[in-house]
């Protein structure tokens, strides 16, 4: 038998073969443009361009692989990022990616089909109905096709239609980080009969981590204004206080002795602090911490110590009494979906969905999400099916933003 013998630069042609076919045997028919909203600077909505025939993405790593969006949806962090916020930090992880920082498209959320995989990817392949919430340093999701690293998709829901699924991934993944990484409630032990306190539980994160908690078995107290205390209750919260009423602060004295404080309304649940349990290392944690604000403001080394110092500083008066005081930041993570996705197909967790608007309309969703008070998600349907009977009509914000189109 002949044998071949392959020098260093023939085996390395030979593994890049190799994964090309692999590629190309995982891969449907894809065009090679697609239409997209994309930045080329900081500011607001009016920033925002409809490039129609944009370069497909392509699968750079062999754990990447590649969606058709069916839909996807606008968050607050959306909003902020479009208005420059964590641009320094995101920016220091494209350099290392070795991407640029525009055109920039948004959006974290997504809901589609597979349609390519890369060589390393053998959990997916063309075909399969999935979710994710990619990572804010990535290329985002308000676009006709997105590439996504495998570690951070999973199968979507069943029972649920594109377009609900796509209001679900970046607050699941946020409220499963808060919760389980920061929070510690890893397991059955530590979640059962534990008393949570939800402040802004009528945001997307929030209505999330109310059903979630409820999973779980905890005791669950939220906040929330006086327009969603129904949609808090429908939620299984077992206690909902309407955080502008006169006596909300006293009302919730009197049910005092959390495990745990989840604040999803920008820092205003830190005065609850005293309420947690003393000397049982009972846990505050914010979604709203300051690290990213202040690397923009001082940069990466001033704005790391700065952060050190105000973190050491706010845990030092609460560590007087037993407890801590902790910063909660998105990770995607599709393990952490895989998990959601069973809770929702066994129906203890629902998608809650404010509005639905045209892939056209992106910019006037931006405006009306501007303006803060989102009772549930804004979820964009990218590609035409018809609607579940659960979801909300689609919603006209204002006239086409055609004028809004570039190259």
């Amino acid at each position: 038998m002949p044998l071949l013998v392959l020098g260093r630069a023939g085996a390395a042609a030979s593994l890049r073969r190799c994964l090309v076919s692999r590629r190309s045997a995982h891969r449907a028919s894809v065009p090679t443009e697609m239409s997209a909203w994309q930045i080329h600077r900081y500011g607001g909505p009016e920033e925002l361009q409809l490039t129609t025939s944009h370069r497909l993405p392509t699968i750079t790593q062999p754990t990447e692989l590649l969606i058709k969006v069916h839909a996807a949806s606008i968050n607050p962090i959306d909003v902020a990022m479009l208005g420059g916020y964590g641009s320094t930090t995101m920016n220091l992880m494209r350099q290392l990616c070795g991407t640029l920082e525009f055109p920039l498209t948004l959006g974290r959320d997504v809901s589609g089909e597979v349609v390519a995989v890369g060589g390393g990817v053998s959990q997916f392949r063309p075909g399969d109905q999935v979710w994710a919430a990619v990572g804010p340093q990535r290329q985002g999701t308000h676009a006709e096709y997105v590439a996504a690293a495998a570690g951070s998709v999973s199968l979507k829901p069943r029972s649920l239609s594109h377009v609900e699924a796509a209001s679900i991934p970046y607050v699941a993944a946020t409220a499963w980080s808060a919760l389980v990484v920061t929070g510690e409630l890893v397991s059955e032990g530590t979640r059962r009969d534990r008393r949570v306190l939800v402040c802004g539980a009528a945001g997307g994160v929030g209505s999330l981590a109310v059903q979630l908690l409820k999973a779980w078995g905890c005791q669950v107290t939220a906040t929330c204004a006086t327009d969603a205390v129904e949609l808090v209750e429908s939620l299984g919260a077992d206690v909902v206080v309407d955080y502008t009423a006169p006596d909300a602060d006293e009302h919730l004295k009197l049910m005092q002795g959390y495990d745990l404080i989840l604040d999803c309304s920008g820092g205003h649940g830190e005065r609850h602090i005293p309420l947690m349990k003393p000397w049982t290392y009972a846990k505050y944690v914010t979604l709203s911490p300051p690290l990213l604000k202040n690397i923009d403001a001082d940069g990466l080394v001033a704005g790391g110590v700065r952060n050190l110092a105000e973190l050491v500083q706010s845990n030092i008066s609460s560590h007087t009494q037993g407890r801590s005081h902790r910063w909660a930041f998105f990770m995607p993570n599709g393990c952490a979906l895989s998990q959601v996705r069973d809770l929702v197909d066994d129906g203890k967790i629902r998608p809650v969905v404010q509005r639905v608007v045209p892939f056209e309309l992106v910019p006037d969703a931006f405006v009306q999400l501007q303006g803060g008070h989102s009772r549930g998600k804004t979820v964009i349907r990218v590609v035409d099916e018809p609607p579940a009977p659960s979801e909300p009509p689609e919603t006209d914000t204002g006239a086409p933003s055609s004028d809004r189109s570039g190259a």
